[in-house]
């Protein structure tokens, strides 16, 4: 198994790199997220352990410019970052694990192992619902191949309607999922971000695919006529 590093961190890389090497794994440690992108492009590796916090480019960074590249190597975030959010964040750019620091060397190697077991074939990277298309590697949302400019939040709302497209979701259920657990609003801001995203994806093509289902929340259809 051969292993990229991309660690700010001197010493945990070195850690990390001797517990590699015990184990039999050949690692290349590199220290800022410009050299690890040249790295994961320039030589094959079985698997990517790549922080998030990284001087030049940051691991979001370098993770959406591998995929967007076709780079399909396993990739494994690793960061003191905990949140949901972050690790929604990583997942949606393509990675395939996650591990927060402080960390077991143990858990990183069965992670690393499972990871090159499952191996990198080529993946998907668009979600698509009718003429509506998501490529989560570049955030962009495009309707007929016109592209759509939304703003971050108007985005995360539109990346959970089509994952559960077709399906009724609640107000409570978007607000748990797009808003974090500090906001203290009320459950219209949903009706009015809903209207937001009604306005650029459905208007202008005439089109009525993010529908009010009366009492019970929102669903994305596949495209139909307005």
């Amino acid at each position: 198994m051969k292993v990229l590093l991309v660690e700010d961190e001197r010493r945990l890389a070195e850690v990390v790199k001797e517990g590699l090497v015990a184990e039999g794994v050949a690692a290349d440690i590199v220290s800022d997220g410009v050299t690890g992108l040249w790295a994961a492009t320039e030589n094959d590796y079985d698997a990517i352990v790549l922080d998030i916090m990284l001087p030049g480019l940051n691991g979001y960074d370098v993770l959406k410019e591998l995929r967007r590249r076709k780079v399909w190597t396993p990739v494994l975030m690793l960061t003191a970052k905990d949140g949901e959010h972050d690790q929604t964040d990583a997942f949606d750019l393509g990675a395939d694990d996650y591990l927060t620091k402080p960390f077991s060397f143990l858990i990183l190697m069965a992670r690393l192992r499972a990871l090159v077991r499952r191996g990198a074939p080529e993946r998907p990277v668009l979600l698509s619902v009718g003429s509506l298309v998501l490529d989560p590697a570049r955030r962009a949302v495009s309707r007929r191949g016109v592209p759509v400019p939304v703003t971050a939040r108007e985005y995360s709302l539109l990346l959970f309607l089509m994952r559960n497209a077709g399906d009724v979701v609640s107000k409570a259920q978007i607000l748990d999922n797009v808003w974090d657990s500090a906001y203290e609003g009320g459950d219209n801001i949903v009706e009015v971000y809903i209207g937001y995203l009604r306005r650029k994806l459905d208007t202008p093509f005439q089109l009525s695919t993010l529908r009010t289902v009366r009492g019970l929340g929102y669903r994305l259809d596949a495209d139909a006529d307005a």
